[in-house]
């Protein structure tokens, strides 16, 4: 079985940190989202895999590279536009040839793992297998109608009246026969060829669709408030572990792990929390459900319930709280008068001013 794993997105939810970053690349607990998703295929037996990428391609391929770190070996396949999910089966023909796989969204993330819904779809006769959860907007998400059996009867690709509140997880398994379905639809009126629309052929030829339901948690980090709550669950879960250095003066407070060449100087570190390689933090008071990622520093900030990516300086700004930082971002107190706030943002930035 291989696997085929999307991480092609413009992410324009989470902009403007994706106008320069892939968004499966934003880390959860210091760890890139998509790496979850690799790490669930192979525990899985999924170890041949396919990544679909687009214009973020060189840095997710410098990211992930061939695999190996991972346990896994990557074939990349470029999707020049984003023409829809089912597009994406049509691009990977070569490389899927006549295998079962599995197509895994690389922003999407399930805790627990998918090897009981590897397992259930390889010792079944389905020609095709959807996960499922209940959501509280199923408007943005593919919905599926199941009748009084369970099986599925309908599938819509983001409905404007949904009928019904059991949106598809990011994960499905297929048979090669999904390769009749993608060439058989036509595009959406979105202009894409949707999954969705390629299932449903398949129902409508009389194959056997099954479904699953999803029931430990799972997200689509879509959004900044996705990716904050993701970061929480994951950090729930951590043990503490100090890799770097915490000086006399500092006090650590439930389960924080701090990772290789970081210093905590004169601070307090309240856990679940965890601060990256090469991070210094002084005379500031990291809070609960913090990712700081590696090479940060900061000074003199109260910082919590957020995620703060690589190369950031914070300094002297008083709290930051549910909030995520791109890349190499600055944040700093002038003391000079005027006094006056003095930004440069990028597009479709959000900035709160207490």
């Amino acid at each position: 079985m291989k696997a085929l794993v999307l991480a092609g997105g413009a992410g324009s939810r989470l902009r403007p940190i994706t106008h320069t970053s892939a968004k499966q690349l934003i880390p959860v607990a210091n760890k890139p989202v998509l790496f979850y998703g690799l790490e669930q295929l192979r525990d899985a037996g999924i170890v041949d895999v396919g990544i679909i990428v687009g214009d973020t391609r060189a840095e997710v391929m410098n990211a992930v590279g061939d695999g190996s770190a991972l346990g896994i070996r990557v074939t990349y396949i470029p999707q020049d536009a984003p023409l829809g999910l089912a597009h994406t089966v049509l691009i990977a023909r070569d490389f899927l040839g006549a295998d079962d796989f599995c197509m895994f969204l690389g922003d999407n993330f399930l805790l627990g793992g998918i090897q009981d819904f590897v397992k259930r779809f390889q010792d079944s006769d389905a020609d095709a297998q959807i996960l499922l959860t209940e959501v509280a907007e199923p408007q943005f998400f593919g919905v599926a109608v199941l009748d009084d059996a369970g099986q599925v009867v309908q599938l819509m690709e983001k409905p404007k009246d949904p009928p019904s509140n059991l949106a598809l997880v990011g994960v499905y398994m297929f048979r090669p026969v999904i390769h009749d379905a993608v060439r058989a639809i036509e595009p959406s009126a979105r202009g894409e060829l949707e999954i969705t629309d390629a299932i449903a052929w398949l129902i409508g030829q009389g194959l056997t669709v099954t479904s699953h339901r999803v029931s430990g948690y799972w997200k689509d980090t879509g959004r900044l408030q996705d990716m904050l709550e993701c970061n929480r669950q994951v950090l729930e879960g951590i043990e503490t572990r100090i890799d770097g250095d915490v000086d006399e003066s500092s006090e650590l407070v439930g389960r924080v792990v701090v990772q290789r060449g970081a210093r905590i100087v004169g601070s307090t570190v309240r856990g679940p929390a965890i601060i990256g390689e090469n991070t210094v933090v002084t005379g500031s008071y990291i809070g609960p459900f913090t990712s700081v990622y590696h090479g940060c520093t900061i000074t003199d900030t109260e910082l919590e319930h957020s995620i703060v990516l690589e190369d950031c300086t914070l300094d002297g700004v008083g709290r930051i709280e549910d909030s995520l930082l791109g890349k190499s971002v600055t944040v700093k107190v002038d003391r000079r008068a005027p006094r006056a706030h003095r930004l440069m943002l990028g597009d479709h930035s959000v900035v709160t001013l207490p």
